[in-house]
């Protein structure tokens, strides 16, 4: 038996990786200020691992961070820092010989859309790294990508057909197939397919992460909008409807939390970047919320404060990622507490 554990429960650490001046961002200083703020809040609460280009590169940032013992350092290539979609996931074996398994899948660029070949190779480093060792692995052929799939930790995954059917990733296999081996990978017993379009400026082909998440087994906290003149309206009224629909394992309504969509981020072509709190990062004792500078921030603090009423609610700056079209989830992996890493 195999199971995908759900955010919320006990971890080993996050992963982020540092931008770097080779890479895609115009504004990185900005970024790195974000980029300071994560890493400084997670490592209150638990072990940090940063990747970065090289030696020179970690001096970089360790000269902008404080020093803690909850910090560490992985040197690797990689083309973007969008580590939910290239970093490994973690999976429970119900088997003596395994515990707890890492799965490398493979990494496409989101569809071939950018240069992917040293994302596509991170897991490799990662495994080859004495911090990891230890732990039986698998790399699989199947084009998937983290930020696609929300767990409950029971055996109900949650997905997006927009994404996960998209013949730009496995154009072989069926919705059908493409299931079978969610369920052989990930352990899952049901998964609830969201039929939803991206959000405007989003390029992942509707990552489940922008749209839908699992607070708990029984909650769906979810992008929404009521302004009937904003061009999301239809199709999240139509998302909504799907949520509505859903039932838990027994059968159940869940609970819905709507979280409003900030307002309209812009890059400098006038081009809409895909702003939203559903992005949103759970950690130990704390949710790390993606916050704009936007009157609907506080909003969605305090209705994501109402399904965390044990957990630390963290307003993250995140208006400068979003120029290049991802947010905190995005950027970031937790590594679940059975995977006993090697610090």
């Amino acid at each position: 038996m195999i199971r995908f554990p759900a955010e919320w429960e006990p971890q080993s650490a996050v992963v982020i990786a540092w931008p770097h001046a080779s890479g895609d961002f115009t504004n990185l200083s900005a970024v790195e200020d974000s980029y300071h703020f994560i890493a400084t809040t997670i490592t209150r609460f638990q072990p940090l691992i940063i990747l970065c280009k090289d030696g020179e590169h970690q001096q970089h940032i360790q000269s902008l961070l404080p020093s803690n013992a909850n910090l560490h350092f992985v040197q690797t290539n990689y083309n973007d820092i969008w580590v939910r979609d290239t970093v490994f996931l973690s999976v429970e074996w119900d088997h003596p010989k395994f515990g707890v398994q890492l799965l490398n899948f493979h990494f496409n660029g989101w569809g071939n859309k950018y240069n992917h070949e040293a994302d596509n190779n991170i897991n490799l480093n990662l495994f080859a790294n004495p911090i990891f060792k230890g732990h039986p692995t698998a790399t699989l052929s199947l084009v998937f990508e983290g930020g696609s799939i929300e767990s409950d930790g029971q055996g109900t995954l949650m997905t997006t057909r927009n994404c996960l059917l998209n013949p730009n990733r496995n154009p072989e296999l069926s919705e059908q197939a493409i299931a079978s081996q969610l369920m052989n990978y990930l352990g899952a017993k049901r998964i609830l397919w969201v039929d939803q379009d991206n959000l405007a400026g989003d390029d992942t082909d509707a990552h489940i992460d922008t749209l839908a998440r699992f607070c708990d087994a029984n909650t769906i906290a979810y992008s929404a909008c009521d302004n009937n003149e904003d061009p999301h309206y239809q199709s999240l009224k139509n998302m909504e409807a799907q949520l509505k629909a859903f039932r838990t394992e027994d059968g159940q309504p869940y609970r819905l939390v709507a979280l409003p969509l900030p307002q309209a981020i812009f890059d400098e072509h006038g081009e809409p970047l895909p702003a939203n709190y559903s992005n949103f990062l759970i950690i130990n004792g704390a949710v790390m919320v993606p916050v704009y500078d936007d009157p609907m921030d506080a909003v969605a603090l305090e209705r994501l404060a109402s399904c965390y009423p044990n957990h630390e609610i963290i307003a993250t700056p995140c208006r400068p990622l979003v120029h290049q079209y991802g947010s905190l989830h995005c950027a970031s992996m937790q590594i679940p507490a059975t995977v006993k890493l090697n610090f």
